[in-house]
């Protein structure tokens, strides 16, 4: 075997030495949170990783498999109702709710996903822009469970009937240990035969279909596992706002996500992490500044991605070259 090169050991280092370092950051938080507000440090920490976790599945299909879907938001929220309904008929503990909130999330991916892989470029876009609006529409007509207004959670899941997630310090550990498993989970994944196949689908479908791949089914199997893990950040957003609403799937919400992705760099996984912890450390320092935020934050985005060449991953690639 030949000796990875200089670059490629870069590109090796900063895939370990970043998310360890964040995890690292994260972990310490809580301690951190002591000399401060701590209440608004804990929620800030814990909404960072949620998101961080969204936009994780995000560039599994986006980074990975060139799929730019327009509609992911629609996952986080069907997670989130699913926490929502479930709490409110009496049925919410966490190893109850969660797979049935993952569960839900990934039979509307399948079904959609089976439509929208059928489409390239411009039209898938459009597509899953479309699925993730009905959706949305459908939530609003929820009037049982508070229609345009939104649901108020009656309190957090529990643990096997342990009020283990009330405690905000405990909530923020519980979510720190999903993104940590999810982000290994997917790491492992993109490393395996199917991630190899599902990014040479992108590089080349033809050549990939004439080698005897089913490349429709590749796309479908990693659109899936993408939504299911959406959902579980959606379940993860609704307990800890104690709220969900269709808000949580306006096409808005779906370019934070893509715009996190590109911002961190897109087809590293760690750089979604970076990303999302970037954009919403931005979103609260740009918004304390002026409501107009997302005028300042754009031309930042654009800085960023035209100097870094693969978002802040490639900016502090080229820093360290």
């Amino acid at each position: 075997m030949k000796a990875a090169g200089p670059d490629t050991a870069r590109r090796l280092s900063a895939a370990i030495l970043i998310p360890l370092v964040l995890f690292a950051a994260l972990a310490l938080l809580p301690l951190a949170a002591q000399f401060g507000p701590k209440a608004y440090i804990l929620s800030l920490g814990t909404r960072l990783m949620i998101f961080a976790l969204a936009a994780i599945s995000l560039d599994l299909i986006l980074g990975y498999g060139g799929m730019v879907s327009f509609g992911h938001a629609a996952f986080l929220g069907i997670g989130g109702y699913a926490a929502g309904i479930l709490v409110d008929e009496g049925r919410g503990d966490l190893l109850l709710a969660l797979p049935l909130a993952m569960a839900a999330s990934a039979l509307f991916a399948a079904a959609t996903g089976y439509v929208s892989i059928r489409t390239r470029g411009v039209a898938f876009i459009m597509i899953t822009l479309a699925f993730a609006q009905m959706a949305y529409f459908f939530a609003n007509t929820l009037s049982a469970y508070g229609g345009s207004d939104g649901l108020s959670l009656l309190a957090r899941s529990g643990v096997a009937g342990l009020p283990l997630m009330k405690n905000d310090t405990a909530f923020f550990y519980v979510v720190l240990a999903i993104l940590a498993l999810a982000f290994g989970a997917c790491r492992l994944l993109v490393a395996s035969p199917f991630g190899q196949a599902l990014e040479a689908v992108r590089q080349n479908p033809g050549r990939m279909a004439a080698m005897g791949y089913d490349t429709d089914r590749i796309k479908l199997i990693a659109y899936a596992i993408s939504g299911t893990l959406c959902g579980v950040a959606g379940f993860l957003l609704a307990n800890q706002t104690e709220f969900v609403s269709p808000s949580y799937m306006a096409w808005q919400r779906s370019g934070e996500l893509i715009a996190m992705v590109v911002l961190g760099g897109m087809g590293t996984l760690h750089g979604a992490l970076l990303g999302a912890v970037a954009f919403l450390a931005l979103e609260e320092i740009l918004s304390d500044l002026t409501p107009h935020w997302r005028l300042v934050f754009g031309p930042i985005l654009i800085l960023v991605v035209l100097m870094g060449r693969g978002g802040l991953v490639g900016l502090i690639g080229r820093m360290r070259r």
